[in-house]
């Protein structure tokens, strides 16, 4: 660690404001002004929910491993009422409830906890824990972080999702079975976010490339029943799809094999963020392709704030996706430019209320000229 500086060299930080902030007389001053003493508190805490929220993520982690939620849904409890259904000591437990109460998941009253408006969300937010305990992979991968930036590691979140590594043969049936559970679990939220926002009248027929086992296909078809409708996937993810006979299944990759023609309408439901640069420019050359004139590629996923960064996606899907070793976070601007350099134009970016969940760009392959 000798190429991190000593905590005792001398420290001025560039800029006037960052100047003013670093000074001891300065911060002294902030806690004396009724003006200035509510912003340096708010900073305070700020940097403190930082430097503990690894051990928010273990506590939500806990109470979601020991159904404290679902326990607590049925009314509220004691600790030592709780205490003997999760096998925990009343008075570990009791630190556990109160944590959850401080997260706000929780509610205390006397000596009672209770379920909170976000602890409720929390059980009811389809596919959000299956993902926080899916986070055990991602926990490790991430316990020498240094090392994980400097690409040090082999991570373990690589091996959760073969497919992006181009998988071939058959896959475990267990392990797909895994993966294709905890992507349909969310893309319902995914597919709801979307769709409240995107258009899909006039478009005779949707092909959905890399839509695992169907739930965005569904959820088109539960808005758009005259639709047709295709799902594009590995063999033996689509053979798990529960689908309607009248919606077609590709099986096949889009790394070797051609994406199916007929569709005016291709969408990519969180597959670019799974990929490389090279991976998606071959892929958006085959959707063009595919597409007729005039028809539209759908890019669903979140994505990058780029010059305006995002708390939510520049940290914990870029993160995530750095960790998968295969993927990237775009911003909106970096995939339009692979759009365009695909032949695709009239790119937009539809209006996203949790980007967070996803965000939405449509594109449209240009009519010939004359």
């Amino acid at each position: 660690m000798a190429d991190i500086p000593a905590p005792d060299l001398p420290f001025r930080p560039a800029g006037l404001v960052n100047r003013l902030v670093a000074s001891a007389r300065f911060q002294a001053l902030c806690a004396r002004v009724p003006g200035l003493r509510g912003v340096a508190r708010r900073e305070g805490a700020a940097l403190f929910d930082l430097m503990q929220g690894f051990v928010q993520s273990q506590m939500l982690m806990a109470l979601v491993e020991l159904r404290i939620l679902h326990l607590l849904a049925d009314g509220p409890a004691t600790a030592a009422a709780l205490a003997p259904r999760c096998n925990v000591p009343p008075e570990r437990l009791q630190i556990l409830l109160q944590a959850g109460a401080a997260m706000r998941l929780l509610k205390r009253r006397g000596d009672r906890f209770a379920l909170a408006r976000r602890g409720t969300a929390l059980l009811t937010v389809p596919g959000l824990q299956d993902m926080v305990r899916h986070h055990d992979v991602l926990y490790r991968d991430l316990a020498d972080p240094v090392a994980f930036i400097r690409g040090d590691t082999t991570t373990e979140l690589a091996d959760f999702w073969p497919y992006v590594f181009g998988a071939k043969g058959a896959m475990d049936p267990a392990q797909t079975a895994r993966y294709s559970r905890l992507m349909a679990e969310s893309q319902s939220l995914v597919a709801a976010e979307a769709l409240a926002h995107l258009s899909l009248k006039g478009t005779r027929k949707l092909l959905d490339v890399g839509g695992g086992t169907g739930v965005f296909i569904r959820a088109v078809r539960a808005r758009y029943p005259k639709l047709q409708l295709a799902l594009f996937d590995l063999p033996d993810v689509v053979a798990q799809a529960a689908l309607p006979a009248d919606i077609a299944r590709h099986g096949g990759s889009f790394r070797t094999d051609p994406l199916p023609q007929g569709a005016d309408v291709i969408s990519l439901v969180r597959v670019l963020y799974d990929h490389s640069d090279d991976t998606v420019r071959a892929l958006l050359a085959k959707a063009f392709a595919a597409l007729p004139p005039a028809g539209r590629v759908l890019i669903i996923e979140p994505m990058s704030g780029g010059t305006r960064p995002d708390p939510q996606t520049d940290v914990y899907f870029s993160v995530y996706t750095l960790a998968m070793q295969t993927g990237k976070t775009r911003s909106a601007a970096r995939i339009a430019e692979l759009l365009r350099e695909a032949g695709f134009d009239e790119i937009s970016k539809e209006h996203a209320d949790r980007p967070f969940i996803t965000c939405v760009l449509t594109a449209s392959k240009p009519q010939p000229a004359g």
